[in-house]
């Protein structure tokens, strides 16, 4: 099971901006090694919530302790699935994970989680009991295009999010031919991810006069359908 926690912050901005800041971490940092050619990779999630939507009222609400599920594959690639779950807890971030199979993905959007059960696996059983127990569901698709940078001192990353998409009232991976609609056209979406310290110099590097960092939600804006 993988685990860690760090510092994340969200910054809403325009095309000029990311122009900018995109020519700036060219010099100082490295595409992440997973990008495709042309530096980004496609992200597909879907996020669980409960019968009372729970997450999504603690994130549009503001809680400060909080956390949600999601199942995450990137491009077209099925062999390598994660369960994450994400946690903010005072201000920073942790996520923990645990692989899946395409299979089991499937059986999860099914309503057939007695796979999870028999994982030895803490995150996939604690899954298994808030779908059990809790009603926890499958509740939305996202999509994205991702443009990944990292910078190894403070173990720096800045990701770029852009086109993104929900799948309406879709909540399956892996069905052939739903729809996507776009949730807000031209916003792009500027994560930056660090460990204990940000190095100054990347600091700067981001920096956007009049930016201040935002409480936008991929989850939350792709929920705007139902």
């Amino acid at each position: 099971m993988e685990w860690y926690m760090r510092h994340e912050y969200k910054h809403r901005i325009n095309y000029e901006d990311y122009l900018v800041i995109r020519s700036r971490l060219r010099v100082l940092a490295k595409s992440d090694a997973h990008a495709g050619a042309d530096g980004t990779y496609l992200v597909h999630s879907l996020y669980f919530d409960n019968l009372y939507d729970k997450a999504l009222c603690e994130k549009v609400n503001g809680v400060e302790n909080r956390e949600k599920f999601r199942i995450r594959y990137y491009n077209d690639n099925t062999e390598y699935i994660r369960l994450e779950k994400k946690s903010k807890r005072h201000g920073l971030c942790e996520k923990q994970a645990a692989p899946l199979t395409k299979e089991e993905v499937s059986s999860i959007c099914n309503g057939e989680i007695s796979c999870l059960r028999l994982k030895n696996n803490r995150i996939l059983q604690e899954l298994y009991a808030k779908m059990h127990y809790q009603l926890l569901k499958p509740k939305v698709l996202v999509e994205y295009r991702r443009e990944p940078y990292v910078y190894a001192p403070g173990n720096v990353r800045i990701t770029f999010d852009s086109e993104i998409r929900t799948g309406l009232y879709h909540n399956c991976l892996f069905t052939e031919n739903y729809g996507t609609a776009p949730t807000e056209c031209g916003v792009i979406i500027m994560e930056v991810k660090y460990d204990a310290f940000l190095p100054e110099i990347m600091e700067k590097a981001v920096r956007v006069p009049g930016r201040s960092s935002t409480a936008f939600s991929k989850y939350a804006a792709c929920r705007m359908y139902g």
